[in-house]
């Protein structure tokens, strides 16, 4: 067989009700993990992914938000899509539907700019027992979740540089998904640097970190995104690190061959096509 085989690609950040997966998984992704949407509608792609040549899904439940919190006040969330929590009772029941629904990770929003979850209902969720993905925005948000056992970060820090001391410490207890690409889709932006920056500095400490693209969330490709690629790698990770990073379950393909020169990596892994019984390639 020609060419390169590796495990699946995974984007693990996407949001399904805002892209065509079956789009995605023509462009080289093999799994895909839903991190905000109405977990009904999410679960029921899940269940028919191979029937419409979608990736594999793994997803959250709802955003679980303070009231009135993040997402509750966007436009582009739908009712159903978030859960507003008013105490440790309200973490415990919303994780059992959600688990009940066939959730295997769990989100909460802690944005600084509206009402926030207090701390205890955070550690009350990550009680429940499923991985916590914490989307962290604004002054204090990194801490909290930091505080109460979380995961992941559903986005690296972005808003301001990090404490080195704080990053040493999420770096021991927590994941990061990488989401750099978000700030100014391909263009240089002050929030794109700092997300670099703090990424660089978190991997200096020995931090873990998913490729994870947010997609749906603005022009970012519905595919394998060289431009994040190439972001993690002015980050610091290696075309193998970066490798580590992207793969999971199920099996991708690169036609002509992985480049693994750092200069040709990203463009090369962009044309990685997701391995099933649909493809015939040539000997």
């Amino acid at each position: 067989m020609p060419g390169t085989l590796l495990p699946g690609l995974v984007d693990a950040h996407v949001h399904s009700a805002l892209v065509d997966l079956a789009t995605v998984r023509a462009g080289g992704i093999a799994e895909v993990w839903d991190l905000g949407g109405v977990p009904a509608k999410v679960a029921a792609l899940a269940r028919d992914h191979e029937r419409w040549k979608m990736p594999h899904i793994r997803y959250v439940g709802p955003f679980l938000t303070a009231p009135g919190g993040y997402p509750s006040d966007r436009a582009w969330a739908p009712a159903g899509s978030w859960r507003e929590l008013r105490s440790p009772a309200d973490a415990a029941e919303a994780v059992a539907e959600a688990r009940s629904l066939g959730a295997t990770l769990i989100k909460v929003t802690a944005h600084a700019g509206g009402p926030l979850l207090p701390l205890e209902i955070v550690k009350a969720v990550v009680a429940q027992g499923l991985p916590v993905v914490v989307h962290a925005e604004g002054p204090g948000t990194v801490r909290t979740a930091l505080d109460a056992g979380a995961a992941y970060l559903a986005h690296t820090p972005w808003t301001e540089p990090l404490d080195p001391a704080l990053a040493r410490e999420c770096a021991a207890r927590m994941t990061w998904i990488s989401t750099l690409d978000i700030h100014g889709w391909g263009r240089p932006t002050p929030g794109s640097v700092t997300a670099v920056a703090n990424l660089r500095l978190f991997l200096s400490y020995g931090g873990k970190v998913r490729y994870g693209t947010d997609l749906g969330n603005g022009p970012l490709p519905p595919a394998v995104n060289p431009r994040e690629i190439r972001l993690l790698q002015s980050a610091g990770l290696s075309p193998d690190e970066i490798l580590l990073a992207m793969t999971g379950a199920g099996l991708s393909w690169i036609p002509g061959g992985l480049d693994l020169n750092p200069a040709r990596f990203a463009d090369s892994l962009a044309t990685a096509r997701v391995l099933d019984d649909s493809v015939r390639p040539r000997s």
